[in-house]
């Protein structure tokens, strides 16, 4: 073979190369754009799942219903449960929870002056209900039994099962007072109050909403627990010298003045 043609066989032989470099090359690109492309769908994919998961979170935490207010609803957007006479001189503010062992300690240390003293027209008290056990502890009973109170004060019958539900409360850790069974039994306690209405409004969670509210009023309000009690603006649970008979003292002398 001359040396001609073997200089023409040695370029196309390069020429070929050359090509096979620039297909290769070429093939590399279109896989990086198929792996680009493929990656932005899956990252579009999570972008999407995670808005729907954020929506169903949303969802979730709206989960309470509308906001439904216990009948003769006072106070700031009508959050407050109010026993005893407008007209009295003094206003005793109560946040408590069905299922808070401290909240049941105050009942029964200040419940008998706290009934002569509404009793009497001298003291107003505002009970706000909240579920602070539940988050604490776990469970759905301080929701639900709250809102079995607000179905009793539909029926006109609060005071006597706000009663009942802390002399029968469970342990803390008991979650008991999430049974609308046992709430509604409860109610057997009180004269009139076990009917169909109060029965379908516990069971339905007709004010689950409201105590939603009432219990976001609580954390807004930078209290550091429950019982929180305050006569006037003065916190008297926290007041070291604060006695049943103190208090019954202090209101007796603002309705004098």
């Amino acid at each position: 073979m001359s040396e001609k043609n073997r200089e023409g066989k040695r370029t196309a032989r390069e020429r070929l190369a050359v090509e096979r470099e620039k297909q290769k090359a070429a093939d590399k690109r279109r896989r990086a754009l198929i792996v680009g492309a493929t990656v932005a769908a899956v990252l579009g994919l999570a972008a999407v799942i995670g808005v729907v998961a954020a929506n169903a979170g949303k969802d979730d935490s709206e989960a309470t219903g509308p906001v439904v207010a216990p009948s003769g609803a006072q106070g700031k957007d009508g959050l407050a449960i109010a026993v005893g006479k407008d007209s009295a001189k003094s206003t005793l503010t109560v946040w408590e929870d069905f299922r808070c062992p401290a909240c049941k300690a105050f009942e029964q240390a200040y419940r008998p002056v706290i009934h002569e003293l509404t009793e009497a027209g001298q003291l107003k008290v505002e009970y706000h209900l909240v579920r602070l056990i539940d988050g604490n502890m776990g469970g759905a009973g301080s929701g639900a039994s709250a809102n079995a109170a607000a179905c009793a004060q539909d029926a006109g019958k609060f005071a006597a099962y706000h009663d009942v539900l802390f002399d029968n409360q469970p342990a803390e850790a008991d979650d008991a007072y999430a049974d609308s069974d046992r709430l509604i039994e409860l109610a057997g306690k009180v004269d009139g109050l076990d009917t169909p209405a109060f029965r379908t409004c516990v069971e339905d969670g007709t004010h689950d909403g409201w105590v939603e509210k009432s219990n976001e009023a609580f954390q807004k309000g930078g209290y550091s627990g429950t019982p929180t009690v305050l006569l006037g603006d003065k916190n008297i649970y926290q007041d070291q010298t604060m006695t049943p008979a103190k208090l019954k003292q202090m209101v007796q002398e603002a309705a004098k003045g």
